[in-house]
């Protein structure tokens, strides 16, 4: 996965120290209320789509962004549902970030699932009563996806 040049100018300057950044996550469903789901590169997990926002970007349409980059679906955003600061990662080459995430519910409305980047290696709709393994916090988003209250929900 391509680090971001914006990052990559930061990391000249502060090395491998912890870094503050924005991101995005991605509940999209389709017409049969199927939810698309990538399989990562760096370690082949199944996973909602998410991203990172370039500076200045908004959330929205910086998710919109990352869909259509990683899958070839076009979508829109229709509602937040969940904000948090997600714990602090360790890359493997030694760089340290810390993510508040967006999480957001979306509607599918128009392109083919596929392979978009090299940041998956497949991406497919899946039934919700078939999901495959996927992180605790990507299953929740999906609850908060399907719950009909329009609040978005904010860790503690």
């Amino acid at each position: 996965m391509p680090i971001p040049q914006f990052v990559l100018d930061i990391r000249a300057k502060v090395g491998h120290d912890l870094l503050w950044l924005p991101g995005v996550t991605a509940v999209v469903f389709d017409d049969q209320d199927r939810v698309l789901l990538v399989r990562r590169a760096d370690n082949g997990q199944w996973t909602l789509v998410t991203g990172c926002l370039d500076p200045g970007e908004q959330p929205a349409a910086g998710l919109v962004r990352e869909i259509e980059e990683e899958t070839a679906i076009l979508a829109v955003a229709e509602r937040v549902i969940r904000v948090a600061a997600l714990p602090a990662l360790v890359y493997p080459n030694g760089d340290q970030a810390r993510f508040l995430d967006v999480a957001f519910r979306c509607r599918a409305v128009s392109g083919t699932a596929r392979v978009n980047d090299d940041e998956s290696v497949d991406v497919g709709w899946f039934a919700l009563d078939s999901l495959p393994d996927i992180p605790p916090r990507h299953r929740q988003c999906i609850l908060d996806a399907l719950d009909p209250e329009p609040a978005a929900r904010f860790d503690a």
